[in-house]
Parts: structure tokens; C-alpha cells; sequence
């Protein structure tokens, strides 16, 4: 055991549903060597995953609207639920095996030649096959189906996760290019009154040339921006449009049609505590039940070394005629034993790729489990910043905007010579961007926070009959 602010992280704290898969026969799944703290390393405050849909929490319309046609309609989130349903029916085939195996037979015969008998003979038959699970190659192997189907239902809660916030996240991109390109069209406008400036006061003779020549060179670099601002917006749009399965041009247009500030996200709040979180990420849940199916699978590889037991039985009836086809009927019922001998070693093989197998699954489980951690410390971490970026660059643009208002008004009054308006003006145009940038670090950094805790995968479709994947069945 660890000392205060860690324990050892037990399969228990993360499987929950996920007992009823463990196999009877190899014992308990190996368990992940991983400390997990009691609390997050930083002081930083984030929001806790306590909603499914976290980015109606930006109060964005658009939002909104693309997560939701994203999780109906995303191609990819489609192929994920046809792999939910084929591992469900993975779970009926195995159960199955638990059951006889029946096949009917029926035929009409007749002898031909100079001594035959030409009378058309009719019969029918059953044979029946049962294996007897004595040491659990059935059982395990549905143990292993079981945590597929789990597996595959975390990975499309998973899936449901990233698409959620890529979409959320691309929106809130097109929100702040849009931003700046307005920014861009305000301070051209600006630039053409400096640019009138500069002429008037060159033909009264009051500057020279040079200010002029300055003065159209930031008009065009400003100008020069904004195609890149349109072609950058265009491809945020379609993008949008890919991942809600539509072709683009509609959602550009209502970008275009609903141009509104960047989405502010709301205050912060204290973080779950570690283990709580784990248990909300699809990923680490995915991990933990394709470790459980490895597992369960060196069960039935082991099964092979073991006698068989099954038993066999037929029945059937022939006669020359409908009539009396069921005046004698014959059967008989078989119980036989198999052991396999000797193979040239191919059954210890696959016990010892089963095992190798399962080794690389915990290890895979154990990523995963690193893999969440550092996803909620950075992103705790960046969901601070951001916040204080915005607060920071906030009072930079007031400064910047007091600035380029005195500049302007005393280079009209030839206090101060022109490169000092185009310092003042382009100290002014970088702390607007720099302040819409942040706006929407902060906007992204609560959605990758949100997802870093699990929000939006827990409303997925994970399993058969229940949210757990069908495991506890």
C-alpha cells in the first residue's frame, strides 16, 4: 500500500459492470502497477464532467446545432455502432455454444437397373451434438465476447467523445476568424481615412511622400489578410460540414447569416477527484474490457490441453412408401471422451499468444489510464491560462485602443510623425487579434477540458439492453 495522497489503482475502482466478464477458470485479469493520487497535482479549477452535453454551456446556437447533426449523422460514429451491433451478435453466436446443435435430413431413393426394386424410398433423420462445458471453453469464450461487445460500445462512446468536441471546437475556430476578419474590414477602414490623411496633408505640403508610402503598404497588408482570413474560415466551415455529414456550403452560410462574439465559457469549479474521473472515460473503460476478453481467451486456449466431453444421438426412419414411414424408427445416443496427444506443440502455442496477448492489453489499459491523467492535468492547466490570457489581453487592447486614438488625433494635429500612428495602429490591430485568439483558447480549452473528463460519451448506446455494454447479462 502507498502512503497518504495515493492508493493502488484496483481493477475494482474502474471495472464496475465489467465483473460479470471476468472468466472463472484463468482467475483474476491482471491488475494495472499504476499509483493513482488522491487529488490533481495543480491547484487549477476546471469544470467537472457533471453533464452529458457540456457545450450547450457556451450558449451557442451553432454549437449546439453541429454536435447534435454530428452525433446522428458522422460517418464515422456510424461505422462505430455497425461494430457495436456485429459484437453483439458475436455475444449470440457464442451463447450458442451452451446449446445442442440439430440438423434434420430427409432424401427420396430409387434403385435402378434389371433387378432393382423401381419403388421411390422415402426417409428421414435427425442428428443432435451437444458439447458438455466441463472446463470452460464455452463459458470463456463468451466471457470474451461479452468484453468485445463492452469494448466496442466504449470505443463508440469514445468516438461520440472526440467527434463532440472536434465539432465544438472547429465552431468555436469559425467564431473567432470570423472575429478577426471583421477586424480585419473595421481596420482597413480606419487605415483608408489614414491613407486620405497622409495625401492631404502631403498636397498642403505639410509631409512628405514617405508618409503616404506608408501609409499604403499597411492598408495593403492589412487588405492581404483578409483573403487568408476567408480561405482559413471557408475550410473551418467545411470541415464543420464533413464531420455532420453535409456537404459544405450550407453550414458556411449560416456561419455567415449568425455571425455573433466568440462563446464564453462559464466560471470554473473543482475538478472529480481522479479515480471518479477514470471511470467516466470510454477510453480507459475500452482498455480495461479488452484486457477482460484476452484474458478470458487464454480460458479457452487452455480448454484445448483439456478432454472434450460431448455427446452425440441420431434418429431417422426410411420406408417405400409416406404412409408407413414412421412404423420404424431406429436411433441410438453416443457419450464419447477426447484428449488431444500430440500436435507438434500448436495448442501450447496458442496459450502462450493468448497470454503474450493478454500482456500487451494491460499494458494497453495502463496507457490508457496515463493517457487520462495527463489529458485532465494539461488541460485543467490550459483552462487556467486561458482564462488569464483573456483578462491580460483584455487590458492590453484598452491600453492599445487609448494609444491608437491619441496617435491619431495628434498625427492630424503633426504633433507626432506618421511611423508612430503605424506603431500605435499596429500595436492596436495585434492586441484585437491576440484578444479574439484567447477568447478562443479559452472557449477550446473548456471543451478539451470537458472532454478530458468524459463529457459527452455517456449518453452512447453502449451495449444490448443496458448502458453498460451487456455485460452484466
Amino acid at each position: 500500500m502507498r502512503k497518504a495522497g495515493t492508493h493502488w489503482l484496483l481493477v475494482t475502482a474502474l471495472a464496475g459492470g465489467l465483473a460479470a466478464c471476468a472468466p472463472t477458470s484463468t482467475g483474476t485479469p491482471p491488475q494495472p502497477a499504476i499509483a493513482l493520487p488522491d487529488h490533481w497535482s495543480g491547484d487549477a479549477q476546471a469544470l467537472p464532467a457533471d453533464a452529458v452535453r457540456y457545450w450547450t454551456r457556451l450558449n451557442d446556437s451553432l454549437v449546439d446545432r453541429h454536435v447534435e447533426r454530428a452525433l446522428a449523422n458522422n460517418r464515422d460514429v456510424a461505422q462505430a455502432a455497425a461494430r457495436v451491433a456485429q459484437a453483439r451478435a458475436g455475444v449470440r453466436a457464442a451463447r450458442a455454444g451452451f446449446l445442442p446443435q440439430i440438423d434434420a435430413s430427409g432424401g427420396v431413393r430409387r434403385n435402378v437397373g434389371d433387378l432393382a426394386d423401381d419403388r421411390l424410398q422415402f426417409s428421414l433423420g435427425a442428428d443432435a451434438q451437444w458439447e458438455i462445458d466441463l472446463f470452460g471453453r464455452i463459458g470463456n469464450n463468451v466471457a470474451a465476447s461479452r468484453a468485445d461487445l463492452a469494448a466496442a460500445g466504449y470505443g463508440l462512446a469514445d468516438l461520440r467523445r472526440l467527434i463532440a468536441g472536434q465539432v465544438a471546437q472547429v465552431t468555436v475556430s469559425a467564431r473567432a476568424l470570423a472575429v478577426q476578419r471583421a477586424i480585419a474590414r473595421e481596420t482597413l477602414t480606419i487605415q483608408d481615412e489614414n491613407l486620405q490623411i497622409a495625401r492631404w496633408r502631403l498636397q498642403a505640403g505639410l509631409v512628405s511622400s514617405l508618409d503616404v508610402e506608408q501609409a499604403a503598404a499597411q492598408r495593403a497588408q492589412t487588405a492581404a489578410s483578409i483573403p487568408a482570413l476567408e480561405r482559413d474560415f471557408a475550410q473551418a466551415a467545411n470541415t464543420i460540414s464533413t464531420l455532420i455529414g453535409e456537404p459544405p456550403g450550407a453550414v458556411r452560410a449560416a456561419l455567415d447569416a449568425d455571425a455573433r462574439a466568440i462563446p464564453v465559457p462559464p466560471e470554473a469549479a473543482g475538478l472529480d477527484t481522479p479515480a471518479a474521473i477514470l471511470r467516466s472515460r470510454p477510453d480507459v473503460r475500452q482498455a480495461e474490457a479488452a484486457l477482460l476478453a484476452d484474458t478470458a481467451r487464454i480460458g479457452v486456449a487452455r480448454a484445448q490441453l483439456l478432454p472434450l466431453v460431448r455427446l452425440t444421438g441420431n434418429i431417422g426412419t426410411s420406408s417405400f412408401g409416406i404412409g408407413n414411414l414412421f412404423d420404424v424408427v431406429t436411433g441410438g445416443l453416443f457419450a464419447g471422451v477426447s484428449q488431444l496427444i500430440f500436435d507438434g506443440g500448436r495448442a501450447r502455442a496458442q496459450v502462450a499468444g493468448a497470454e503474450a496477448a493478454a500482456k500487451a492489453s494491460l499494458a494497453a489499459w495502463e496507457q490508457a489510464i496515463l493517457g487520462a491523467l495527463e489529458d485532465v492535468e494539461s488541460a485543467a492547466v490550459a483552462s487556467t491560462a486561458a482564462r488569464e490570457r483573456v483578462l491580460l489581453f483584455g487590458t492590453a487592447l484598452e491600453a492599445a485602443n487609448n494609444a491608437a486614438l491619441l496617435a491619431r488625433s495628434q498625427y492630424q494635429s503633426g504633433l507626432i510623425d506618421f511611423q508612430t500612428l503605424l506603431t500605435a495602429e499596429s500595436q492596436l490591430l495585434g492586441a484585437r487579434n491576440a484578444l479574439a485568439a484567447s477568447e478562443a483558447e479559452r472557449a477550446n480549452a473548456f471543451i478539451v477540458l470537458n472532454q478530458a473528463l468524459g463529457g459527452g460519451s455517456s449518453d452512447a448506446n453502449l451495449g444490448p439492453d443496458s448502458p453498460d455494454g451487456g455485460i452484466s447479462q
